[in-house]
């Protein structure tokens, strides 16, 4: 038996070659959302200005305008670094810094789903009331509307804005920020490999 899970082991261990593929995927899924982020940010850089500081309809945060480039900013860089692998353990560090503000400040309050359910461990007085509301939309779209077209690409859903894609992505830069960039297809890892040549020379 012992001898059987040392050769699943080994097996396992072959892969490690190509243990770059998991840090590229990860910077390859997160630059796209944080380009999207800061990129929207920078469109309508007064709104979300008034947004960051304004107490009853936005976050009420102080220093407005600081915060807001600040994040708008790390967002885009960060999108950048992270295409091409460049200081991608650094960048880290304000990426993970802007989820926690953006969870703390945003979407705690509305629990942990990004989208209302109406049951299961995360479901809340707040995503039960949601899908009471969204199958009531159902009956009258179904009613007055042709259902099967709008729900032809997709189910309807309500929105629920909660910590879950925060969290989610907070917890890969996290992973990135301990491993780093990966093998080959970051600038990280030519530039260290060509750092360390020079030194050796």
């Amino acid at each position: 038996m012992i001898g059987f899970l040392n050769r699943l082991q080994n097996l396992l261990d072959r892969f490690r070659a190509l243990d770059f593929l998991g840090p590229l995927a990860l910077r390859l899924y997160l630059a796209p959302i944080l380009w999207m982020a800061g990129t929207k940010k920078w469109g309508s850089m007064e709104s979300t200005i008034e947004w960051f500081g304004n107490p009853d309809w936005g976050l009420g945060m102080p220093f407005p305008a600081l915060m807001a480039y600040l994040a708008t900013f790390t967002e885009i860089f960060g999108a950048l670094f992270l295409l091409v692998g460049f200081a991608v353990r650094w960048i880290a560090i304000p990426l993970m810094v802007t989820m926690v503000v953006a969870a703390v400040s945003v979407h705690w309050q509305n629990g942990w789903l990004a989208i209302a359910e109406g049951s299961g461990i995360f479901a809340t007085g707040r995503t039960q009331g949601a899908i009471e509301r969204l199958d009531r939309a159902k009956s009258i779209l179904q009613e007055q509307a042709n259902y099967s077209w709008l729900t032809e690409n997709g189910s309807l859903v309500i929105l629920n804005n909660g910590i879950e894609f925060a969290a989610t992505y907070f917890v890969m830069l996290l992973v990135l920020f301990f491993i780093g960039a990966g093998k080959y297809f970051s600038l990280d890892y030519w530039i260290a490999r060509r750092w360390r040549n020079t030194g050796n020379t």
